[in-house]
């Protein structure tokens, strides 16, 4: 290895650290072996942190982090999962450094050790990023306050006829009519909020027990888009209640939850799977929409499918509005759940490759929400 990249004599096997681009990369990168001893750093990392080796790994690389730092769940996640990880900006306080926000990678090595890579100028679809997306969206509202009408009165019949097939319908089919009724009404407040919509509008929020929001997502689901697909969650049962508007989440998980469905029917095998995560994630900020000041958003939902994957070319416009992977999308989708996270004080980012893409959802908690 030259001179560019430091190691530490006795660490873990640097063999496949001694390729070039990790000593040239012009992303800091640091590897972290599996005792939690900083092993080697590259010179851009030295530049970024104006240390030397032997200071920088001095103890364990998890001594130097403040509490509930969101890197340690980061380098945590990637040698659980076996998998390359992503936080999307995280703030990051190394080594008496002044702190920064950064986006972090962590690729977990055959050695057991895991490299994290850090990019400084930031990328994820928050508060402060979806701002841009603002003018396509505009274009959206207007169209909604010339269809709010039309849609009001079709949903007033679907409500009635679903109330009398609820009367006389069997004991195991009524839940589904009343499901009918519920989600028309939810329809009904949705259009009621689109005729007052404008860009300033806030979400109604109140604490909420996000697993409640998730289980009617999988109920809508399992018995519409989901159909023929193995759908299961692995629920953190310790969570606090989110602070959140419950229809703007249902919208926001539900449409997740339809594009894994139709990315799982993509496989065309008959083996389609989509599963449901939460979490709570230390140490995770978002900018407020204002972009003044960080918040935190620990709590974390994660839609994971097996489907294709999102196509390379499109994975860095993907929340613009009129971006679609399918053939006759609209591509507003996503743009609206990002919108609608970014109003919350939240984060969306996704992974994809073959076989498995993740969309994760950061969200405040109840306990830390806004005066």
């Amino acid at each position: 290895m030259n001179g560019a990249s430091r190691a530490i004599q006795g660490g873990p096997s640097l063999d496949l650290l001694k390729a070039s681009a990790f000593d040239a990369s012009p992303e800091p990168a640091l590897v972290i072996g599996p005792d939690g001893a900083l092993v080697a750093v590259n010179e851009a990392a030295e530049a970024l942190f104006g240390q030397g080796l032997g200071l920088l790994a001095r103890g364990r690389f998890g001594a130097a982090l403040p509490p509930g730092s969101a890197l340690v769940s980061l380098l945590e996640r990637a040698a659980a999962e076996g998998v390359r990880v992503r936080e999307r900006g995280v703030e990051i306080s190394l080594f008496g450094h002044p702190s920064f926000e950064a986006d972090g990678a962590a690729t977990p090595l055959a050695d057991g050790s895991v490299v994290l890579t850090l990019h400084v100028k930031g990328g994820a679809l928050g508060a402060e990023r979806a701002g841009a997306e603002q003018a396509g969206l505009r274009t959206i509202v207007g169209l909604g306050h010339m269809l709010a009408h039309e849609i009001k009165n079709p949903l007033a019949g679907i409500r009635g006829a679903a109330q009398l097939l609820k009367t006389g319908a069997r004991s195991e089919d009524a839940p589904l009519a009343q499901l009918i009724v519920d989600e028309t009404d939810r329809i009904r407040r949705l259009v009621d909020r689109m005729e007052a919509f404008s860009d300033d509008a806030l979400p109604d929020c109140a604490p909420i027990n996000i697993h409640q929001v998730l289980d009617r997502v999988k109920a809508l689901a399992a018995n519409g888009v989901a159909d023929g697909l193995q759908l299961t969650d692995d629920y953190d049962p310790s969570l606090p209640p989110a602070y959140g508007d419950e229809d703007q989440l249902i919208q926001i998980f539900l449409n997740l939850v339809k594009n894994a469905a139709e990315a799982a029917h993509a496989r065309g095998d008959g083996r389609g799977a989509i599963t449901i995560h939460t979490g709570y994630r230390h140490g995770v900020k978002v900018r407020s929409t204002k972009g003044q000041a960080l918040r935190s958003a620990p709590l974390e939902v994660r839609i994971q499918d097996n489907g294709p994957g999102v196509p390379a070319h499109l994975r860095e416009s993907l929340f613009q509005p009129f971006v679609s992977t399918k053939t006759y999308g609209a591509g507003l989708g996503l743009a609206l759940v990002a919108k609608l996270v970014a109003g919350h004080g939240g984060l969306i980012d996704f992974e994809s490759e073959p076989g498995r893409t993740v969309f994760r959802v950061l969200l405040p908690i109840a306990s830390e929400e806004p005066a």
